[in-house]
């Protein structure tokens, strides 16, 4: 199969150790494939049943939350972040009165992106990262770092790609249900969706059985740049924006039933799929992005749907037709060299005509 050309050039030309892949077609038929390393010491190959860490697809599954929230009419997306959270987004120019849930998911409230904090960065980069992997970020800490700092733009007038909105989705999640979002997840979506491999880490700093390992360059993008096992870290400084761990089955069933319209009413499914432009704000090119989920135009002219995010030391990328019946799933268990451009040719390949 052509796709399979596509898994063995990523990891010869980008040098990652390895990658996986499914896709569901829209008669139902699957189709997996591998190439390159699970383990770059015992040479284990990659597996079709691992779990991994699905860094920013993380978001789709909050959203999704929060909508089934407003459907059962326990919050409302026009609601202000100080009814749920009040008293917590003030100063240095930021009103949480001023900005809504549904800017929140639309990331455009305008705050600052907290994990751009200069420390943060800081302690991701090159050696540091094996100093600082297992510390623990409450979300009020993040909020505060992020409000430490003026807003990006008023609310509303602007788009940028940013996880403090979702951070603030999660803590308004526990608030209005008086449960943990670990527990809301596994109440809401991974049980009645039989999605065993799909949670929420939170202080867990491994990752269940099966899984690969994760390697990273820190942040490091000079050429020799030395290669650190990330597979342990603590993901809280993540949370309910990029923390979650799932599989390609989950993930393929997931947004499946999502994008088909299973997940949601009718309403709450507009609002998920009403997108906003990206254009002029530094992030993937020729796409629109909605409530935690986006829409690319792939070179081809070929328009696809769903998320995917890096968290360190890997990418995952689940993408499919807007009706929910042909999806490609795919992750890496490295974060370094053109994967941007090597998940569009797979996604190409995957939905050419």
């Amino acid at each position: 199969m052509v796709l399979q050309q596509q898994l063995d050039r990523v990891v010869a030309e980008e040098g990652v150790p390895g990658i996986i892949a499914e896709v569901r077609t829209e008669d139902g038929d699957t189709w997996f494939g591998a190439a390159g390393v699970g383990d770059i010491e015992t040479k284990k190959p990659r597996r079709r049943e691992e779990h991994f860490r699905i860094g920013s697809a993380t978001k789709t599954f909050t959203s999704t939350i929060t909508l089934q929230l407003a459907a059962e009419g326990r919050l409302s997306l026009d609601d202000s972040v100080e009814k749920w959270l009040p008293g917590l987004v003030r100063g240095h120019g930021n009103d949480g009165s001023a900005i809504t849930i549904r800017q929140l998911l639309a990331m455009t409230d305008g705050l600052y992106l907290y994990s751009m904090e200069p420390e943060l960065v800081a302690a991701e980069t090159g050696p540091a990262f094996l100093e600082h992997r297992y510390e623990r970020y409450r979300p009020e800490d993040l909020a505060r770092v992020a409000l430490s700092h003026p807003p990006a733009c008023a609310p509303g007038t602007g788009w940028r790609y940013n996880n403090t909105g979702y951070i603030l989705a999660g803590m308004i999640v526990e608030r209005v249900t008086g449960h943990s979002f670990a527990d809301e997840l596994q109440q809401r979506i991974a049980q009645p969706l039989d999605l065993k491999d799909t949670y929420l880490p939170g202080d867990e700093t491994t990752i269940r059985e099966p899984h690969a390992r994760n390697y990273t360059t820190a942040l490091l993008t000079e050429p020799g740049s030395p290669v650190y096992d990330a597979t342990e870290l603590h993901p809280s400084k993540a949370w309910t924006a990029g923390g979650m761990v799932s599989s390609l089955g989950d993930l393929n069933r997931f947004f499946g039933l999502l994008f088909g319209g299973r997940l949601l009413p009718p309403e709450q499914q507009q609002e998920l799929l009403t997108t906003t432009s990206t254009e002029g704000a530094g992030w993937l090119p020729n796409t629109r992005y909605g409530l935690g989920i986006y829409t690319e135009t792939l070179p081809s002219g070929i328009t696809v749907w769903g998320n995917g995010g890096a968290i360190t030391g890997t990418w995952t990328l689940s993408l499919g037709t807007k009706d929910g019946r042909h999806r490609l799933t795919a992750n890496l268990n490295g974060d370094w060299g053109n994967l941007l451009g090597a998940f569009t040719q797979l996604a190409e390949t995957a939905f050419g005509r």
